[in-house]
């Protein structure tokens, strides 16, 4: 009896780890949160793109404001992650220190929510992807998966639900608009900006100024 229950986990892992690596070749066909969109807004706007048709303001914009150092960490910022730490026990408001590839593992492969247990698997999932994949990858399936309004997810779909475009013609400040309502996009919109949402893109905007996307 053990002996089986020891071969279906490592079954499982197995196929586990073939169905992460597998994620460097294809975009998900649909993922947890995605699903949960579709439920809750009754819609479910995406269009998966290649990593060279987003256009580099839409790339720089979201690095700017979700992971300045995406380029150069090992898929973990342990200052972000530090200051995070410091802030929850302090009892001010709860923040994040995760990174672009951390939000990836959990948007592609997880579910949303805090637990201890999804924390868990997101690490070892971003241990994974930042070996297999590669930046480049991460960030292409990053910027196809993540939600950025009701029911809209990714970049292109965000780009045409925002301003009729497609995402290689966003000019910087459409892009930074976009970045902007990150990661809370069921509460701000770039077509009613609320005046954080404002200053916000404008930091966005300066920021944008020091990334390079090598």
């Amino acid at each position: 009896m053990w002996k089986k229950v020891k071969q279906l986990i490592l079954l499982v892992l197995v196929l586990n780890i073939v169905f992460i690596i597998g994620g460097r070749f294809f975009n998900p066909p649909i993922t947890i949160t995605q699903l949960g969109g579709l439920f809750e807004y009754g819609k479910l706007h995406r269009d998966y793109i290649s990593y060279d048709e987003m256009g580099d303001n839409v790339k720089k914009a979201v690095i700017a404001s979700e992971d300045q150092k995406f380029f150069t960490h090992n898929g973990f910022d342990y200052d972000a992650i530090e200051k995070a730490m410091k802030s929850n026990e302090a009892g001010k408001k709860l923040r994040g220190g995760s990174t672009i590839s951390q939000q990836t593992a959990k948007n592609v492969f997880l579910w949303q929510g805090r637990s201890w247990f999804r924390k868990g698997l997101e690490t070892v999932y971003t241990f994974i992807i930042e070996k297999a994949w590669g930046k480049d990858v991460i960030l292409e399936r990053y910027l196809n998966s993540i939600e950025m309004g009701q029911g809209v997810f990714g970049i292109e779909a965000a780009a045409q639900y925002y301003f009729g475009k497609s995402s290689k013609d966003l000019t910087k400040s459409e892009a930074a608009w976009i970045a902007a309502v990150l990661p809370n996009p069921k509460k701000y919109d770039p077509k009613n900006p609320s005046s954080y949402l404002t200053g916000k893109h404008n930091w966005i905007m300066r920021q944008m100024r020091n990334v390079s996307l090598k």
